[in-house]
């Protein structure tokens, strides 16, 4: 009878320890998950307190408020020749566009790594005339990365009425390729 105790204790306590090692496995791998899930949400604000909301999702970006636009996101700095020659162009089209198309450009800070001055920022878009929304902030950087990680700057992504991104420029483009791939997007 002695021997059934001891083995019914033995067995109770292996089943205790081990099931309440295995919850610890399985709570460390749901922290793991939760640490490896990247940010999809952003909330940017823009240099005029607007405030833009978009998701990465699969397949592209998901701008709230902006649903049946096509959208041209534009990672970019004041800094940068081909940002700033790129500027009339981008004006020129949201004039053209204006009820289906929007830019978001998200400024990438200065050379030195830090923000553009709220100031300086002012002074550009009044000296640019820019007729389109920049955020200035440093949810920009997480965007980047959510979009891999933008290296080269100025990068555009155009991203049709459904949120798919159906182009990617790299460096200076003409305004005559931007309007068709805008027309494309369109669906003309």
């Amino acid at each position: 009878m002695q021997f059934k105790k001891i083995a019914f204790f033995v067995i109770s306590a292996t089943i205790l320890f081990t099931g309440c090692d295995s919850k610890k496995e399985e709570e460390q791998e749901v922290k793991k998950e939760v640490v490896k899930k990247e940010q999809t949400k952003f909330k940017l604000t823009t240099t005029n307190n607007a405030i833009i909301d978009l998701e990465k999702t699969k397949d592209g970006i998901i701008f709230k408020g902006l649903e049946g636009k096509v959208v041209l996101l534009n990672f970019w700095a004041t800094w940068c020749p081909p940002c700033r020659a790129e500027i009339p162009h981008l004006n020129n089209l949201k004039n053209k566009y204006k009820d289906t198309f929007e830019i978001v450009s998200l400024a990438m800070g200065e050379k030195d790594g830090n923000m553009t001055s709220v100031e300086k920022m002012n002074n550009f878009i009044e000296e640019y005339k820019i007729n389109y929304p920049i955020a200035n902030t440093k949810e920009n950087f997480l965007v980047s990365k959510a979009m891999g990680e933008i290296k080269s700057i100025p990068t555009m992504f155009i991203i049709n009425p459904m949120g798919k991104i159906v182009q990617k420029y790299v460096g200076v483009v003409p305004q005559e390729m931007m309007e068709l791939d805008i027309n494309r997007a369109l669906g003309k």
